[in-house]
């Protein structure tokens, strides 16, 4: 294999953390453990005081393609940003510091990006709900759209978490990334929502029909802040209806409807 065809295959993890000593480690360990080995994984450290930095030196240690970046505290986007900018892969692939992979994630959205051709900008999977102990609590999204998802994402994050889609760097670039306006405007959460509509404008979609992600609900977790929420979903939506007129109120009710299920569902 040459260097251009290894480059060609690299999938880079970007993992923001901020003050995530707890599961960091867990995290780290299920990326590292993935049955694709072409990775590179880079964790950016968004001015944690705790151990968060410690943690990740220990497996900086035993495995080189483990990185670390560290930044002021600027909120998750400014880190994931700052991730890709560091980044190598063709593709990129999204980790949130308190979720977990199973084993064949990445491989197994790699063959299906390799099998549908380069329209496919982005190929998600299913997820668990897990808590603290990475105990399943129930079933996350189990969606089966593909091609283009526009409506339906616009309707519900068909993707379902953070931590779940695998995207073409080339999709990623053209549209400058993750939106940080939202964290100075205490309105983080949708952050991954709005870029895969951003995507799903250009892009068709994929999913592997199996659950491959374990989607951590804790109680001080940014998914259980619902006011921040809200907030952030609100500005999504006021940025969609700006750009497509064509969006009907229907299809404006039932996003905030499901959005509004989702709050519910992961409050219990």
């Amino acid at each position: 294999m040459t260097l251009h065809q290894i480059r060609k295959s690299l999938v880079s993890v970007i993992v923001p953390a901020f003050n995530a000593e707890k599961f960091i480690g867990e995290t780290i360990e299920s990326a590292i453990s993935q049955s694709y080995p072409e990775l590179e994984i880079i964790v950016v450290d968004d001015g944690s005081t705790d151990n968060t930095v410690k943690v990740v030196n220990r497996f900086i240690t035993k495995d080189r393609r483990v990185k670390l970046v560290r930044q002021e505290n600027s909120g998750v986007a400014a880190a994931r940003n700052t991730g890709i900018r560091q980044s190598h892969g063709e593709f990129i692939a999204p980790l949130d510091a308190d979720d977990i992979w199973y084993p064949d994630k990445i491989s197994s959205q790699i063959q299906v990006m390799r099998n549908n051709g380069p329209n496919i900008g982005l190929v998600y999977t299913w997820i668990a709900r897990i808590d603290a102990q990475s105990r399943l609590i129930g079933l996350g999204t189990t969606a089966r759209y593909e091609g283009d998802v526009f409506a339906e994402l616009f309707i519900g994050n068909i993707v379902g978490c953070g931590s779940s889609a695998l995207i073409r760097r080339k999709c990623i670039e053209p549209i400058g990334g993750y939106v940080q306006e939202f964290y100075s405007q205490n309105a983080q959460g949708c952050e991954d929502w709005d870029l895969n509509l951003r995507i799903s404008e250009q892009f068709d979609f994929a999913v592997v029909r199996k659950i491959l992600v374990g989607y951590r609900q804790i109680p001080n977790s940014m998914s259980r802040d619902y006011k921040q929420m809200k907030r952030s979903h609100d500005l999504v939506i006021s940025r969609i209806r700006s750009q497509h007129l064509e969006i009907s109120n229907r299809l404006l009710n039932w996003s905030n409807s499901f959005y509004n299920l989702y709050l519910q569902q992961i409050s219990s």
